[in-house]
C-alpha cells in the first residue's frame, strides 16, 4: 500500500500518547504524513522533547521529525485533517471539554479508545460527539487485535474502521492503511465498540485463571463464553452479531486474553496469584481499562436484563472482594444449559 500523492502534506493530531497514541503516531508519520502528537502529563513531555522517544509507553522507537510534540491543547496546530483521540476511556469527556471547540470543522475524528463511560455507559464515540463539531459526525471507532509494540516494529497489523456514514468509515480506512497496518471499513460501530469493550473484562478472567495455575483448557472456555456474553449484549444494543466474529470480535479477544503485553490480563494474573487490585494498580504506569469497563458493563447488562455471568464474576472479584476460586466454583455449579444461549 503506497502512499497518494499529496499526503505528506496532510496533518494529523493525534490526542494521546500512551503507548498506543504513540505507536498510531509513528505509524502515520512513517506513512509520509505530519504529525502532532498532544502530551499529557508535563513530565513526560519533556522527556520525550529531550530523549526523542515515549521512554514511558513505548521505550526504543525513535521519534521521527515529523511528529511534533505538544502539551498545552491550545498549541494544537492547524488545519488538521484528521484527530485522533486515543485517551483512557474515562478520561475522555475531560479531554473533549477543552478540545472540542478547538477542532477543525469537516475535520475526520477516530477514536482508538476502548471501554464505556461509568455513569452514562456512553462509548467513547458518543462522549466525543457530544463535544465535536457537528461538521465532523459521526466519529470513527478503530478497533482491534492490536499491541502498541507490535505495530511499532513492523508486525503486520489489522484493524476495522466503523461509523454509521460508510463514506466516514472508508476515510478512516484510507488514513490508516499503510505497510503494515491494513484496514477493514465497517458500519457497525456499535459492535466495533462493544467488542473492543467488553474483551478487556474477558481477559482479567483469563488473567485471573492463569494466576489460580490453570491452564489452556480454561482460558478457552473463557474465551468462548466471554464471546457468548458480547454477543448477547451487542444484539440487545443493536449490533449485528457478525461482527463479533471479526477483527474488533474475537480478533481482539484472542490477542488480549493470551498474549504477554495484554495489560487486561496481567492484572488478572496478579489478582489470581492473591495481590490486591489497589497494589496493582498503584504499581501500574498504564491504564487497564478492564477494570472501570467491568463497572460499566455489568451497569449496561443489568439494565438491559442480559445475563453475563463471567463479567458478573470478574466484578464481584474486583469491587466486592470475592475470592477467584469462589467465582469460579459458581461458575461451575450453574445450572446445565445449551451451548448457544
Amino acid at each position: 500500500m503506497s502512499a497518494p500523492k499529496g499526503r505528506k502534506r496532510e496533518l494529523v493530531v493525534v490526542w494521546g500518547a500512551g503507548s498506543w497514541g504513540t505507536a498510531l503516531a509513528l505509524h502515520l508519520a512513517r506513512s509520509g504524513r505530519r504529525v502532532a502528537l498532544w502530551v499529557y502529563e508535563e513530565g513526560q513531555f519533556d522527556s520525550m522533547r529531550r530523549t526523542g522517544e515515549n521512554a514511558d509507553f513505548l521505550p526504543g522507537y525513535p521519534l521521527p521529525d515529523a511528529i511534533r510534540l505538544f502539551h498545552d491543547p491550545k498549541d494544537v496546530p492547524e488545519g488538521a485533517a484528521a484527530w485522533l483521540s486515543v485517551s483512557p476511556t474515562q478520561a475522555t469527556r475531560a479531554l473533549w471539554t477543552k478540545i472540542g471547540a478547538l477542532c477543525p470543522e469537516r475535520a475526520l475524528i477516530v477514536s482508538a479508545s476502548k471501554g464505556f463511560e461509568q455513569g452514562t455507559l456512553l462509548p467513547p464515540s458518543a462522549v466525543i460527539e457530544a463535544y465535536a463539531p457537528s461538521s465532523c459526525a459521526p466519529v470513527v471507532a478503530l478497533s482491534g487485535p492490536t499491541f502498541a509494540h507490535g505495530l511499532a516494529c513492523g508486525d503486520p497489523t489489522t484493524v476495522v474502521l466503523a461509523a454509521p456514514d460508510p463514506a466516514r468509515a472508508e476515510a478512516a480506512q484510507r488514513l490508516v492503511s499503510h505497510n503494515p497496518l491494513r484496514g477493514y471499513a465497517s458500519t457497525d460501530r456499535a459492535g466495533v465498540e462493544m467488542g473492543g469493550a467488553v474483551k478487556n473484562v474477558v481477559a482479567l478472567a483469563c488473567g485471573i485463571a492463569v494466576g489460580l495455575g490453570f491452564g489452556p483448557n480454561t482460558i478457552a472456555a473463557l474465551i468462548t463464553r466471554g464471546l457468548r456474553e458480547i454477543v448477547r449484549l451487542g444484539e440487545t444494543l443493536g449490533a449485528d452479531p457478525q461482527t463479533f466474529s471479526g477483527l474488533s470480535g474475537v480478533g481482539d479477544l484472542v490477542l488480549t486474553c493470551t498474549g504477554s503485553e495484554s495489560r487486561n490480563r496481567t492484572v488478572g494474573v496478579r489478582l489470581g496469584k492473591g495481590e490486591t487490585l489497589e497494589g496493582i494498580l498503584a504499581s501500574m504506569k498504564m491504564v487497564a481499562e478492564g477494570v472501570p469497563t467491568t463497572r460499566s458493563v455489568s451497569d449496561l447488562a443489568r439494565g438491559k436484563g442480559v445475563d453475563m455471568p463471567i463479567t458478573f464474576a470478574v466484578e464481584r472479584i474486583l469491587f466486592q472482594n470475592l475470592p477467584p476460586r469462589v467465582a469460579l466454583e459458581e461458575l461451575l455449579s450453574r445450572e446445565l444449559k445449551r451451548e448457544i444461549g
